[in-house]
């Protein structure tokens, strides 16, 4: 019976004792440090300012025109003819759709 006392004793007391330790840092202090890391920790290095709608409608509208201005010259060249600057719309279509991507997935 005098072992279950003591043994009951210092299950109830090891907690309160634990708690009260002059050297186990508290929750606040724990919080505070969270904190001061946070503030100290510096910005990510892939936030981007905010869109530019105008160039985006801008990119989007050049974009759509060229678009539509390839189908038939590739017409011409089921004739035999080749377009001289059907390479060098095609490469703007594929920089513009690019430019676009990278802008909107910011």
């Amino acid at each position: 019976m005098i072992r279950l006392t003591v043994c009951l004793g210092i299950l109830f007391c090891a907690p309160a004792m634990l708690a009260q330790r002059p050297g186990a840092p508290s929750l606040n202090q724990a919080e505070q440090a969270d904190a001061k890391s946070q503030r100290d920790m510096p910005p990510p290095l892939n936030q981007r300012g905010p869109i530019d709608v105008v160039k985006l409608k801008r990119d989007a509208d050049e974009l759509a025109s060229l678009a539509q201005s390839v189908p038939p010259e590739i017409d011409q060249t089921s004739k035999g003819l080749l377009p001289k600057d059907l390479t060098e719309k095609l490469k703007r279509i594929e920089k513009l759709a690019k430019q676009l991507r990278s802008q909107i997935s910011q």
